[in-house]
């Protein structure tokens, strides 16, 4: 545009942008912007978390490599250290408090064992997730992928060490005359319902230890006392034998207690149905599908947060 004066003169002035008076949401709009590193919707989330499924696998076995590599055992520790537990809590739980009330030695040991193989690998999923984000903070921002594939990695990675540690399991259950029959085949099912709900507290601790890292300091304390109340060194049934029902029903539906009562109604041929809760399989089911819903949906709301500050 240009306009003359009465000198002679001649000003030219810029025509007007034809973004003017645009918003900066209309701006991104017209030219297709996008903000980096924004939250896809749920299902484009699913699916390219299954886009990255050789990184998570590989990425499980990694780890898994790498955490006793240090030691001169190597992941013969993977077997040692629940077995260690277990012999601990049998000499302070089995022969000094002798909590094993209701239950044979042959019955007793494999239980103990069993209990501890169980609740290790929801421990130590617990405890991975937790750090899952604010341990690798280096390759969350470095590498544009689907957060969710580091605790969803970890899970993999203990449920992988938990095959690796069955073989003792098993070991010790047909050492006390537990031989393998059909309800061993029961397993399968238990291991998947657990990987799921494991997979759903490690997801919705990795938000968590994301933003407060000081929760791996506190989580060690938590996990103790869910122990404690979930019958890894005694039976529930026996040990609050004369307590109130609804007391005894409440541990018992108690997720870690129901996986691990599972298990061990398939391996022990002494542990019977009638030390289950009612609705068992049920419970397992609710627990395994809710944990990990919730918790995958709780750890995509934060998606775009992860890895900044």
């Amino acid at each position: 545009m240009s306009e003359t004066f009465h000198d002679g003169g001649v000003a030219v002035t810029a025509a007007p942008s034809p973004d003017e008076g645009l918003t900066a949401e209309q701006l991104a709009a017209k030219y297709g912007l996008a903000v980096s590193g924004a939250r896809p919707s749920l299902v484009e989330y699913i699916r390219q978390l299954w886009g990255r499924r050789h990184f998570i696998v590989a990425f499980s076995q990694a780890k898994l490599t790498a955490q006793y590599s240090q030691a001169k055992l190597g992941q013969l520790w993977q077997v040692a250290t629940p077995l260690l537990n277990a012999a601990v809590y049998y000499f302070i739980f089995g022969f000094i408090l002798h909590a094993s009330r209701g239950m044979s030695h042959d019955v007793y040991i494999p239980f103990l064992v069993t209990g501890v193989f169980v609740f290790t690998f929801t421990q130590s999923s617990i405890m991975s997730g937790v750090r899952a984000i604010s341990g690798n903070l280096g390759l969350v921002r470095a590498l544009h992928f689907p957060r969710a594939s580091l605790p969803i990695s970890f899970s993999l990675q203990q449920l992988q060490q938990l095959l690796f540690s069955m073989i003792v399991m098993f070991l010790v259950a047909i050492g006390f005359g537990n031989y393998p029959r059909l309800s061993w085949l029961l397993i399968i099912p238990v291991l998947v319902l657990q990987f799921l709900f494991n997979t759903g507290l490690a997801l919705i601790v990795a938000r968590m230890g994301a933003k407060t890292p000081d929760l791996a300091q506190l989580m060690p304390f938590l996990l103790r006392t869910w122990m404690y109340a979930s019958g890894v060194m005694f039976s529930i049934n026996h040990m609050l034998a004369g307590k109130p029902d609804w007391l005894v029903r409440a541990l018992q539906a108690n997720p870690a207690a129901v996986y691990m009562d599972l298990m061990r109604f398939a391996l022990i041929d002494g542990y019977g149905a009638s030390n289950l809760p009612p609705h068992v399989w049920g419970l397992a089911a609710f627990w395994a599908v809710v944990i990990f819903g919730g918790g995958f949906v709780y750890f995509w709301k934060a998606e775009e947060r992860y890895g900044r500050g």
